[in-house]
């Protein structure tokens, strides 16, 4: 281990644009539409949502073709700036027979019959869920240059506030995968249409679920498309600061 040396002054930040993104919506919102605009960006295609859109992108149906795309990317140098993972609402469903391989490598799962970890009694599968959802998730990370994006879908729930139901907007995963997702990303942006703009919002409320750790996103909406004489123009520099 090297010298510790105490810090006398503020140490100056060494991250500016967010290194994982959060991007959900109700489907149809046109999401994979505006990532497929992002420049240099690899759409990792899990529910064949990229059909009808001209993007770099792959298909993979199951973890183990993730790893091989992953270690392919790495083979190459790393070349996508960006890697989206659309969606990992799917992503956490696809992610079961490897949670299912981790519980049966244990003591007390080596003689388990099941095919479904979150079957286990008192909810003692989620453990093994999340750490194959996170394991997946940081193995596309590393791949990645500058960041990953997860795209998810909108789960709405029904608040009470001041004795009246409110629809509240949230990330389609289960409990704790969604907590950890929340945690450990740098920004939390809900996307939705105002006429012919689609907003990209950063500012979080008791009926939505964002936020960023971003400076220039952090409390903001930003325009990230609009429609233009016609076509549809994107505008990820506001999100991807350009010059950092």
């Amino acid at each position: 281990m090297s010298e510790i040396i105490l810090p006398r002054e503020k140490v100056k930040a060494t991250q500016v644009n967010p290194r994982r993104l959060v991007l959900y919506a109700p489907p149809k919102m046109g999401k994979t539409t505006l990532v497929s605009m992002l420049d240099n960006c690899l759409i990792l295609d899990l529910e064949n949502g990229s059909d009808f859109v001209d993007a770099v992108k792959l298909k993979a149906d199951s973890v183990d073709e993730i790893r091989q795309i992953m270690d392919k990317i790495d083979e190459a140098g790393k070349p996508y700036d960006y890697i989206a993972i659309d969606t990992v609402t799917k992503l956490e469903e696809m992610v079961l027979p490897l949670a299912l391989k981790l519980y049966m490598n244990t003591p007390m799962g080596k003689n388990f019959k099941g095919d479904d970890v979150r079957k286990l009694p008192n909810g003692a599968g989620y453990l093994y869920l999340r750490e194959a959802f996170s394991k997946v998730i940081s193995r596309i990370e590393k791949s990645a240059s500058k960041g990953i994006i997860l795209i998810g879908h909108l789960k709405e729930k029904m608040l009470g506030k001041e004795g009246k139901e409110v629809n509240a907007k949230d990330i389609n995963l289960t409990g704790q995968n969604k907590n950890i997702v929340c945690a450990d990303a740098d920004a939390i942006g809900y996307l939705y249409r105002d006429k012919s703009k689609t907003i990209l919002n950063f500012s979080s409320s008791e009926e939505v679920l964002c936020g960023s750790r971003s400076a220039h996103l952090k409390g903001k909406s930003i325009l990230l498309g609009e429609e233009v004489d016609g076509n549809l123009v994107s505008h990820w520099d506001e999100v991807y600061l350009t010059n950092q």
